[in-house]
């Protein structure tokens, strides 16, 4: 009886017709039945990615259509939004470059990104503008906070971790997340504490500087996939970052000392115009540069890589106010959305608005301030409502006068 000779279970081609033949438990197979599982594999792969995570195709939104989209939710701060939109806008312009690199008529020139670095006092909205920056994204996009990260080898969390955070975002799909945006927030936390270079470890704040060095520049990073330490038996998974955005925010706080001795605001003469002088105080930060930050304890290497230096005004009675009732998600609609949830009508007196915005500004408690001081005059509102049967409430002037002055909030200390 003949023997069969050996043949690829697939196509049928025998063991001469082809180059090689891998044997199986029960059959056997040819490298071009191989390499056409390996397209047709890819081909459904990425069908199923498109299907799955349509946020991430790419598609560019205008400068103006981004900053449109901000006024919706963040009340003033044009500068910042302007610098914002033109950051991500250009992000986008830097992907499609990458894409379209078969036009080899402009090949010669390769854009580099300009990661920003952001400077306002607490409360002025820089979370608020990344996060709403976030909505709209169709890249990867990520908030994270400079206070947990240390040197490596010490306990904390290393730098590599900000990666990790973007795979998760993007569902651990790399490609996807070497063309994200990562927004790190309280990026002061990590200055040093001097102006002079430590002759001790710094390891929560130079050490952290020195190790985002080459992650905002643009490198390699072995990243671990659930975060935490790295460990010699770990898988790890390797991330380009010359593609991704760095965003840094932080309040700086004393920043403004800084810039007055360098702008000479107690200049004393006779012809010293005071009111100019009194303007130049009332926002010195308008007049930020790397100079000052590196004054405050960042290092010179890290404001290298930060380019973009933008600043966010401290907020007035006129921006406070609108505030409270002007965003699509304005502090006034939560509360009466809450009130709604129990069926219950809220109506709120112009009065009451002007109040928690004069208390604010007494208190440079900026917007998170306004939400301390709606908490404590509808606390007691928000306690007892639900468990009767009215059906609407009014804020008058006098009743929130009265729960302002028995809540903690009364108690601060005028600066």
């Amino acid at each position: 009886m003949a023997k069969n000779p050996l043949h690829c279970s697939f196509c049928g081609r025998s063991r001469d017709e082809v180059k090689i033949l891998i044997a199986g438990q029960e059959g056997h197979i040819c490298e071009n039945c191989v390499e056409h599982a390996r397209e047709i594999i890819e081909q459904e792969l990425m069908v199923r990615d498109e299907k799955s995570s349509p946020s991430f195709k790419l598609t560019v939104k205008k400068p103006v259509e981004i900053k449109r989209f901000l006024d919706e939710y963040v009340i003033g701060q044009d500068d910042a939004k302007k610098v914002l939109a033109v950051a991500v806008y250009n992000h986008y312009k830097r992907l499609q470059q990458k894409v379209n690199e078969f036009a080899t008529a402009n090949n010669d020139v390769e854009i580099e990104k300009s990661n920003i670095i952001m400077v306002g006092e607490t409360g002025t909205g820089k979370t608020l503008l990344a996060k709403s920056i976030a909505r709209m994204l169709n890249v990867p996009f990520t908030i994270v906070d400079a206070t947990v990260f240390t040197e490596a080898g010490y306990v904390g969390e290393d730098v590599e971790s900000i990666l990790t955070r973007l795979l998760q975002v993007c569902n651990y799909d790399i490609t996807a997340a070497e063309r994200g945006i990562v927004y790190i927030d309280e990026i002061d936390k990590i200055a040093r504490k001097g102006d002079n270079p430590s002759i001790t470890r710094d390891v929560s704040g130079e050490g952290v500087q020195q190790g985002m060095l080459k992650l905002l520049e643009g490198t390699d990073v072995l990243v671990p996939p659930q975060g935490g330490r790295k460990h010699p038996e770990q898988k790890l998974i390797k991330i380009n970052t010359q593609n991704i955005l760095f965003i840094c925010g932080g309040a700086f706080d004393g920043i403004d000392k800084i810039i007055a001795r360098r702008v000479q605001t107690n200049t004393i003469g006779f012809n010293v115009d005071k009111e100019l002088q009194e303007n130049m105080k009332k926002n010195l930060l308008r007049y930020i540069t790397p100079q000052d930050l590196k004054a405050f304890g960042l290092i010179p290497e890290l404001l290298g890589r930060l380019p973009v230096v933008t600043h966010l005004d401290p907020l007035d009675a006129a921006t406070l106010r609108a505030i409270l009732t002007d965003p699509k998600n304005a502090l006034m609609k939560q509360y009466k959305k809450l009130f709604d949830l129990e069926g219950i009508h809220l109506e709120v007196e112009d009065e009451v608005l002007g109040f928690m915005v004069e208390k604010a500004v007494e208190y440079k408690l900026g917007a998170r301030g306004l939400r301390s001081i709606c908490e404590g005059i509808l606390t007691d509102a928000m306690f007892e409502l639900p468990s009767s049967k009215e059906t609407s409430f009014t804020l008058t002037l006098e009743y929130a006068q009265r729960k302002f002055d028995k809540s903690k909030l009364s108690l601060l200390k005028v600066a």
